[in-house]
């Protein structure tokens, strides 16, 4: 499903040069639920948003479902993107005045699904996280674990290739975030691809894969063996 060859990332700031990603190849297999790991600065991030085409790299292959993503324009990568991925955020990026349905109907308003099946869809997937309770509430209204779970509606509205999550619990306390991973293991089996950057040892634990980042540089990739249920 993602295939990355020999990816170069680098940043300049004045005369100095940052390499951000230093030659990094990896393959991601549909149905698989990886994570990401690594120290602040290792470049777990900085691939998380070049493969949610978020960002571009300097060389290397980008494949995503047997299509060469590396040198689209910004709106072919736009179109790409709400398309292929879902994502979540540690912050939520939730919409403050628009109701929890309103935004989780959000991409589908993009892609110009009409209002009707905007609705379904949108109330479909917060069912899948359980909070069909919860529709007309504003976001100030709800905890942040049910926001990240509207987050994850809105992720999932559109069907994605690949859930993209950027430290998801980072903002919840212990019990939240098993809540929160219990819905992504669950998405995960029933076929969701999930790619999730985290820097707590807990989190990826619920996992299928860590792989760790160092200095810009993928140091390990084993599979997970004491995954959490």
């Amino acid at each position: 499903m993602i295939s990355v060859k020999n990816i170069i990332k680098t940043y300049t700031t004045g005369a100095e040069t940052l390499v951000a990603l230093d030659t990094i190849s990896l393959e991601i297999t549909a149905g698989e639920f990886t994570a990401i790991m690594g120290p602040s600065g290792s470049g777990k991030s900085t691939l998380m948003n070049i493969l949610g085409l978020l960002d571009r790299f300097d060389s290397g292959t980008y494949m995503l479902n047997d299509q060469n993503v590396s040198d689209l324009t910004d709106n072919e990568s736009a179109k790409v993107r709400n398309k292929e991925i879902g994502f979540v955020f540690q912050s939520f990026n939730l919409m403050p005045r628009m109701s929890v349905l309103e935004n989780v109907e959000l991409p589908l308003v993009y892609t110009g699904v009409k209002a009707k099946e905007r609705r379904e869809r949108a109330l479909q997937a917060l069912e899948r996280v359980d909070l069909s309770n919860r529709v007309k509430h504003k976001p100030n209204e709800i905890s942040g674990g049910q926001k990240q779970r509207v987050a994850i509606a809105r992720a999932i509205v559109n069907n994605p290739s690949v859930l993209m999550a950027d430290e998801p619990t980072g903002n919840l306390d212990s019990k939240t975030t098993v809540d929160i991973m219990r819905i992504f293991q669950e998405l995960n089996a029933e076929g969701t691809t999930i790619l999730m950057v985290t820097h707590e040892p807990e989190v990826a634990l619920y996992t299928k894969r860590i792989v760790t980042f160092r200095d810009g540089v993928l140091v390990s990739d084993q599979p997970q063996q004491q995954k959490l249920v």
